[in-house]
């Protein structure tokens, strides 16, 4: 028999302290220097592999701001009207009239000196946009977030699993790393399902777990894909 699960886990949003830093560690500080004013580009642009960390960034960015009592939005897949600061999420997915958007909001808030953020998957010299918008997107500061090493992987999730109130053996996280995706977003995304799966059965999160929840996925995955067939 199966229990309804109530959401009782603590909330989650991405933040400066919650990010593994790695290899980041100037990209993190510029990116405060910024929102505090003490930087004078206000324009960056940060670009990495899917998964590496760039949309967590940009949303850690606009907490930030709010919670600095300034007025801030993130955005994906559309582009918002000028404010305080603009994230601006996955540049490379924008249509024609997104990109005009952007670019008109990258010269206004030039002007105002606001802070614009904006992530890709490539440099600004390969990004498969308007010239005058990657033009622009290269003037301001660029960085690659660099993707983390297994070990920093690790950490990551043990430290996620502390925030959701529950203990990640060593195990358990060596099991994921080796069967689960590259990506720390779906490492995170499995490690959720193991803990919701935990619970529902009032047992400690194991391996044995952790592979019924791979199973799941799978055999949801092959459901789906015959129901669309």
């Amino acid at each position: 028999m199966t229990q309804l699960l109530l959401d009782i886990t603590p909330d989650w949003w991405p933040t400066f302290d919650n990010f593994v830093t790695g290899g980041n560690q100037e990209l993190l500080s510029v990116l405060q220097s910024a929102l505090t004013g003490e930087a004078r580009e206000r324009c960056i642009y940060i670009w990495g592999a899917e998964g590496c960390g760039k949309s967590h960034l940009l949303q850690a960015c606009v907490s930030e701001a709010q919670n600095a009592h300034q007025d801030a939005i993130y955005a994906q897949g559309f582009v918002p009207e000028p404010t305080d600061v603009v994230a601006v999420d996955d540049v490379d997915a924008m249509d024609d009239v997104a990109q005009i958007q952007l670019f008109n909001i990258y010269n206004r808030m030039k002007d105002s000196g606001g802070m614009l953020l904006v992530s890709g998957k490539t440099s600004p010299l390969h990004l498969k946009l308007r010239p005058d918008l990657r033009t622009r997107l290269g003037w301001g500061l660029v960085y690659q977030v660099q993707a983390l090493s297994d070990e920093e992987k690790a950490h990551a999730l043990t430290r996620h699993a502390q925030e959701r109130g529950f203990t990640l053996t060593h195990e358990v996280t060596q099991y994921l790393l080796r069967h689960g995706r590259r990506d720390l977003p779906g490492l995170l995304a499995v490690l959720d399902e193991l803990d919701a799966h935990s619970l529902r059965l009032h047992r400690a999160p194991t391996v044995p777990l952790l592979k019924e929840v791979f199973i799941n996925k799978m055999d949801t995955r092959t459901n789906g894909n015959n129901e669309s067939a």
